[in-house]
C-alpha cells in the first residue's frame, strides 16, 4: 500500500491562532499586579506612628482648650541627622479597639538649619492587646478636657476588603492561565475529554489518487464517500450508509493512509484519534472519553470518526483476570451504546483499523456497528508496481529503472516496504553522488531491506570462509537442482544482518497462494543442503546451520499437523490460533488435542521427513559435488554470484543435468486428466446411487 509521498506541512490539530503573547502572558499578569499594587498606595496616606505611652503622655497635659502648651518632643531619625520634633494640639480624636486616631501638629524644632513650622499631620497609635481597660483612656480623654473624641465605626465592606480585591484579581486571572495550559491532553483535570483531533479537508493532502495497489479496498470505501457527499442517492431507494467500516490487513498495507483519502476525499468533519487515547489506569474514564467523543461527533454531523488500531479498545469481553468491571470493558460498552445503542448517533460514521481482527468483540463486529469489513491485503505484482509509480514521483530515476521488475523481485512487500525501498534506493545514489537512480540502487535496496546492511568489513577467519562458501553453495545447486524451487537470484558470502555470514537469496517467479507437498519438501531439502555439505567437506558440521533446522523442522511439523501430508492422513492434530495479519508474531500457547501416543507419531513422521530429505539432498551433492566445489571457489574469490554464472558454473560441472539426481525414483503422478475423474462425462459416481 502507498503511503502519502508529500506529507502536509501542518495538521488540522496543530493549526494556531496568531500569538497575542502567549508565553509572556504570565508576565503581563505579574506587572498589572505590581501596577494595581502601586496605584492604590498612591491613594493611600501614611499617618505618623506615634507609641501608645507618648499619646498618654501628651493626653495627660490636657486638652488644646484647657491647655494650649501642652506638648511632647521626640527625636525622630538616624544619627548624625536626628531631628527633634514637637508634637502638639490633639484633636478629632477616633478611639478603635485596636489603634487610635486623628489629627496632630507636627514642628521640627531642631536643629536650626532644619526648623520647620507646624504642620497637620494624621497620625495613628496602636493599642493591639490593650482595648481591654475598662475605658481607662476615654475617662482619661474626658478628664483632661478633650470634647472631640469618637468611637471608631464599624468598617464597610469596602473598606474592608478593597485591598484584598485588589490583590486577588491578577491572582485569578493567574490561575487561569494556569488552568488553561493544564487542560490539554493528558493532564490531570481533562481525564474524561475526547482526545479526538479534528481535521478538516484542505489540511489532510491526500486523495484516492495517492492510494495504489488496493483498488477493491478503494471502491468499497469510495462509497461512503459518494453517501457524504450525495446521500440521496441512496435514501431514493431505501439504502442507508454502513454505521461503521473496519479496515483488517497486515501492518504496513495502507489501512491509515486509506482514512487519510477518505477523509481529504469526504468534505465533512474528520476525527481521528487512537484506541489507547481511550484507556487509562482509572475505570470510567475511557468511557467518558468516548461519550465526549461522539457528543463532538453529533454536534458536527455528518462527520467521520476514525479510531487507529482498534484492538487496542476492542477486544473481546471476560478474558480480562481482573473481571468484568475493568476499564478496558467499560470503554467497550461504552463504545458499543454509542455506535449503536438505544440513542444510536445518526450522521455519524464511524472507521477504524486493525491487524488483529480475531480479538475484536463479536458483540462489535455484528453489523449495525461494524457493517462492512473492508480488507486491506499484500498487493500483487501490479498493485506494488502502481506503488512504486506512486513513490517515485518524487525521485530522479535513470531511464532504464524497470518499476514492473522491481515488483516482481518483491513478492510479499506491502506499501511500507516498498516506501522504505525507494527511499534507501535514493540513499544509495546520493551516497555514491549519482545524477539518478539506476536499477543497480534498487537491487541493492532490495537485498538491503530483506537481508540486512551489508558488513564488508567484518574480518573472517580463512577457515570460516571456506565454510560458509560451501555451505552457501550447497543451498544453491540444489534449488537450481530441485524442480519445485524459487530461482535463485544471488548468492554471497558478505555478512548481512545480525547474524547471516552469507545468504542465499531465492526469487519468486510471480505471486503464489498455494504449496504443494512436493514444494514443500523441495524447501526442506534446500535448507538442509547447507548442513550436509559442511559435513562432506569437512567431516564436521556447525552452528551456522541453526536457523536452517529450525525452519525446516517447522515445515515439517506444518505438514504432519497442519497440512496432513503425512503417513498419519488428511488430519489436523494443532488448532489454529495464529493471528491472520500477524505471522511474525509471538506464537500464542496451543492446547493439545491429542494423546501421547499421537503425539509420538507426530514426531516420528517430522523425523522420517528430515531424514528422507537429508538423503535425497546428500545424493543430489554426490552426484554434482564437482559444481559444488566449482561454486564455493568462485565464492571465496568473488564473494559474490548471479544468476547467469551460477547457471554457467553448474551447468558446466554437471555431467547430465537432464534428470536431476536424486528426484527419478520419487517423481509424482501426474495429476490425472478430466475423463479418468468419476462422475465426469457420464461415468457414474458411486455417492450417485447409480450401478
Amino acid at each position: 500500500m502507498a503511503e502519502q509521498h508529500d506529507e502536509p506541512s501542518r495538521r488540522g490539530s496543530e493549526r494556531r491562532p496568531p500569538s497575542v503573547g502567549g508565553g509572556n502572558l504570565l508576565w503581563y499578569v505579574l506587572a498589572l499586579g505590581v501596577g494595581t499594587l502601586f496605584i492604590a498606595s498612591l491613594f493611600t496616606r501614611s499617618p505618623i506612628e506615634i507609641g501608645y505611652m507618648e499619646f498618654v503622655r501628651l493626653a495627660e497635659q490636657g486638652s488644646p482648650q484647657s491647655n494650649p502648651e501642652a506638648a511632647i518632643v521626640r527625636a525622630e531619625g538616624p544619627e548624625p541627622k536626628t531631628l527633634q520634633v514637637r508634637y502638639s494640639n490633639l484633636r478629632r480624636l477616633k478611639i478603635g479597639p485596636t489603634e487610635i486616631t486623628g489629627l496632630i501638629d507636627r514642628e521640627v524644632v531642631g536643629p536650626d538649619k532644619d526648623r520647620a513650622g507646624p504642620q497637620t499631620k494624621e497620625f495613628r497609635v496602636a493599642r493591639h492587646g490593650l482595648e481591654e481597660d475598662g475605658n481607662a483612656l476615654f475617662s482619661l480623654l474626658k478628664e483632661k478636657g478633650f470634647v472631640d473624641v469618637r468611637a471608631e465605626d464599624a468598617p464597610s465592606v469596602w473598606n474592608s476588603y478593597f485591598t484584598s480585591l485588589i490583590l486577588l484579581v491578577p491572582l485569578v486571572i493567574l490561575v487561569i492561565f494556569i488552568l488553561r495550559r493544564m487542560g490539554g491532553a493528558g493532564s490531570a483535570i481533562a481525564f474524561g475529554r475526547s482526545r479526538g483531533k479534528l481535521y478538516v479537508q484542505e489540511d489532510i493532502g491526500v486523495t484516492f489518487h495517492d492510494v495504489a495497489g488496493i483498488d477493491e479496498a478503494v471502491e468499497e470505501v469510495r462509497e461512503v464517500v459518494e453517501f457524504l457527499k450525495t446521500p440521496e442517492r441512496f435514501r431514493v431507494l431505501g439504502g442507508r450508509i454502513p454505521k461503521g467500516v473496519l479496515l483488517v490487513g497486515p501492518p504496513g498495507t495502507g489501512k491509515t493512509l486509506l482514512a487519510k483519502a477518505i477523509a481529504g476525499e469526504a468534505g465533512v468533519p474528520f476525527f481521528s484519534l487512537s484506541g489507547s487515547d481511550f484507556v487509562e489506569m482509572f475505570v470510567g474514564v475511557g468511557a467518558a472519553r468516548v461519550r465526549d467523543m461522539f457528543q463532538q461527533a453529533q454536534s458536527r454531523a455528518p462527520c467521520i470518526v476514525f479510531i487507529d488500531e482498534l484492538d487496542a479498545l476492542g477486544k473481546t469481553r471476560g478474558t480480562s483476570i481482573v473481571g468484568g468491571h475493568d476499564e478496558r470493558e467499560q470503554t467497550l460498552n461504552a463504545l458499543l451504546v454509542e455506535m449503536d445503542g438505544f440513542t444510536s448517533n445518526s450522521g455519524v460514521i464511524v472507521l477504524a483499523a486493525t491487524n488483529r481482527p480475531e480479538t475484536l468483540d463479536p458483540a462489535l463486529l455484528r453489523p449495525g456497528r461494524f457493517d462492512r469489513h473492508v480488507l486491506v491485503d499484500r498487493p500483487d505484482v501490479r498493485g506494488r508496481e502502481a506503488i512504486l509509480k506512486v513513490h517515485v514521483k518524487e525521485v530522479k530515476i535513470d531511464a532504464s529503472v524497470n518499476l514492473h521488475e522491481i515488483a516482481a523481485i518483491t513478492s510479499g512487500f506491502v506499501g511500507a516496504d516498498l516506501a522504505n525501498l525507494v527511499n534507501e534506493a535514493a540513499l544509495l545514489a546520493a551516497r555514491k553522488n549519482k545524477p539518478t537512480v539506476t536499477m543497480e540502487e534498487f537491487n541493492e535496496a532490495v537485498e538491503r531491506v530483506t537481508a540486512g546492511l551489508e558488513k564488508r568489513q567484518r574480518i573472517m577467519h580463512q577457515e570460516e570462509k571456506q565454510r560458509v562458501a560451501y555451505h552457501e553453495s550447497a543451498h544453491a545447486l540444489v534449488a537450481f537442482s530441485l524442480p519445485n524451487t524459487d530461482p535463485v537470484h544471488k548468492v554471497s558470502i558478505i555478512p548481512r544482518g545480525l547474524a547471516a555470514l552469507g545468504y542465499t537469496m531465492q526469487r519468486p517467479e510471480g505471486d503464489r497462494y498455494l504449496m504443494t507437498q512436493s514444494e514443500l519438501e523441495s524447501r526442506i531439502q534446500v535448507l538442509l543442503a547447507g548442513t550436509i555439505a559442511e559435513e562432506m567437506v569437512f567431516a564436521d558440521i556447525s552452528t551456522g546451520a541453526q536457523n536452517d533446522l529450525e525452519r525446516a523442522t517447522e515445515i515439517a511439523r506444518s505438514m504432519v499437523m497442519d497440512f496432513g501430508m503425512s503417513r498419519l492422513g488428511r488430519v489436523t492434530y494443532r488448532q489454529s490460533s495464529r493471528f491472520d495479519f500477524l505471522a511474525a508474531g509471538a506464537e500464542p500457547h496451543r492446547e493439545r488435542h491429542h494423546s501421547e501416543e499421537t503425539a509420538r507419531e507426530i514426531d516420528q513422521e517430522i523425523r522420517r521427513i528430515i531424514d528422507e530429505s537429508l538423503v535425497k539432498v546428500r545424493h543430489i551433492l554426490d552426484t554434482r559435488f564437482k559444481a559444488l566445489d566449482a561454486l564455493a571457489k568462485c565464492l571465496i574469490e568473488k564473494e559474490t554470484v548471479d544468476t547467469e554464472e551460477l547457471k554457467q558454473i553448474i551447468e558446466a560441472n554437471s555431467p547430465n543435468p537432464v534428470i536431476v539426481p536424486g528426484t527419478a525414483a520419487a517423481a509424482r503422478k501426474s495429476p490425472p486428466t478430466r475423463s479418468d475423474l468419476p462422475g465426469v462425462d457420464g461415468v457414474p459416481r458411486a455417492e450417485d446411487g447409480k450401478g
